[in-house]
């Protein structure tokens, strides 16, 4: 997931609970009165009508994610909110002057209730139940150890998404290797492996797929599909890192003394959040096996029960995190709300000012988008996978995974019955794409900068931008390479 939060988000001083909740008021103030305004029957509008200057705001809240915190990272650090309510109003404003109240209603209900929240209450209560978990201990960090917390992250990634997995295991990865001379080829492979590769079997892994989950790909979809590319991909990884880790630590040797010496006994801190961890995962299970075929209709915009039920059982295990989590786990995890709150005013731009380029992408070859669709498209009108698989992945290494994913979904037709089966390739290319190749850069995906982050106040020296790229240009794009023509 990206967009990518502010790497100092650690040390960021607090604006005190009741400023983030004024802000966060207003603006969902504003989305009740714009759909309010909207109440009467919703109009629907056809890609064919745009012109693409309508994908301008998309385009401006997905470069200045990606680039603010680079140039201006003061002005963005105290004012990434002000810059995502900008680009949406930039869009929102015109369109219901336009098209008039109805149909920028019933655009921002289907954005907020279809996606936006539900997508939210979900990272929340991933990202709760992994901050409550702290694990006690130190382990002697050699090539094989190293290699193991690899392999134990990659699996949990898919379940407790790559964000929760990452913020699991980055610190004891750090203070296994705290007596190593080299380690930061470790935290990069970490990043590879855990922080987006891992996340791609299961909607629970990383964004996109839960989007996808949620426009009707089944649940068990990715791990079926996804399956071969990700065994190929990280064990591969896993080989490579082995070898290079093994190299470095006959090399090297290690510290005359351990910063943190080894303990005989690891421990967990903060259990009960296991169990909570394993009530969200049924509650997404649930509501992808249960159809009661009932729901309710929101300004066009279906809303079934199963996904009221999910979203309040999740909204409970959160509270149920917090309230059962001593004190003292937080501490220890330095948990803080600021990733989280970051991630939810950046996406509700992000969700609003995608509606105009999903209508434009639906038109198709009609559309004012036609020269995207024909760049993945086969001369003979069926879409070209391996194109579909690099279009998606070289938007998400350096954009936002989970629009990017949105974007090419609906390129391809957003029919996921028919995504599912007789299109079942490019639908996995769209979706390698958009997990795997968020690895490329530090902005590809949220916990890459997280881990950067806590990394580099552990005294680990990271790559630079660009050096990081170098890693991920000679480890990586040779992988995809091979793996585009072995799978797409």
């Amino acid at each position: 997931m990206n967009p990518t939060p502010n790497p100092d988000f650690l040390n960021r001083p607090s604006t005190g609970p009741g400023h983030r909740s004024a802000g966060i008021g207003r603006w969902w103030v504003g989305m009740a009165l714009l759909i309010a305004a909207g109440s009467s029957q919703a109009a629907d509008f056809d890609g064919r009508q745009l012109t693409a200057l309508w994908g301008v705001p998309f385009a401006g809240i997905l470069l200045s994610i990606a680039l603010m915190p680079l140039l201006t990272p003061h002005f963005w650090h105290h004012h990434y909110g002000k810059v995502a309510a900008g680009w949406a109003l930039a869009f929102l404003l015109p369109f219901a002057l336009m098209f008039g109240p109805g149909a920028a209603a019933a655009g921002v209900a289907h954005a907020l209730l279809a996606e936006y929240i539900p997508f939210i209450i979900l990272l929340t209560a991933l990202f709760t139940t992994a901050g409550g978990i702290f694990i006690r201990g130190n382990l002697h960090g050699s090539a094989m150890t190293n290699v193991t917390i690899l392999v134990t992250g990659a699996v949990l990634a898919s379940f407790m998404g790559t964000t929760g997995a990452s913020m699991l295991l980055i610190r004891p990865l750090i203070r296994a290797n705290d007596n190593r001379k080299h380690k930061a080829h470790v935290v990069v492979f970490f990043i590879f492996i855990v922080s987006n590769a891992g996340g791609s079997l299961t909607p629970l892994g990383d964004p996109p797929l839960f989007l996808g989950f949620l426009k009707g790909v089944d649940f068990f979809w990715t791990l079926k599909h996804l399956l071969p590319d990700a065994l190929f991909l990280i064990g591969s990884l896993l080989v490579i890192f082995y070898l290079l880790d093994r190299w470095f630590y006959k090399q090297e040797g290690v510290l005359p003394v351990d910063p943190t010496p080894d303990t005989s006994r690891i421990g967990f801190d903060g259990t009960v959040n296991f169990v909570l961890l394993g009530a969200a995962i049924a509650l997404v299970l649930m509501s992808g096996l249960w159809k009661p075929g009932i729901s309710w209709q929101v300004l066009g915009t279906d809303v079934p029960l199963q996904g009221i039920c999910r979203d309040i059982g999740l909204i409970a295990v959160t509270l149920a995190s917090l309230w059962l989590t001593p004190k003292k786990v937080h501490a220890d995890n330095q948990f803080s709300w600021a990733p989280m709150l970051e991630v939810a005013k950046l996406f509700a731009g992000i969700f609003l000012t995608i509606i105009p380029v999903i209508a434009m992408l639906r038109a198709g070859l009609d559309g004012p988008f036609s020269a995207v669709v024909r760049l993945v498209t086969n001369p003979d009108g069926t879409p070209n996978p391996a194109m579909y698989f690099w279009a998606t992945g070289v938007l998400s290494s350096f954009l936002d995974n989970a629009p990017t994913y949105l974007v090419f979904f609906n390129t391809a037709g957003g029919d996921p019955q028919v995504l599912m089966t007789s299109l079942a390739t490019t639908l996995t290319a769209v979706s390698a794409g958009a997990v795997f190749m968020g690895a490329n850069s530090y902005i590809g995906n949220a916990p890459n900068l997280m881990v950067k982050a806590i990394a580099e106040d552990r005294g680990v020296a990271m790559p630079s931008f660009f050096g990081y790229m170098l890693w991920s240009g000679a480890i990586l794009v040779p992988l995809f390479i091979a793996m585009t023509f072995i799978f797409f």
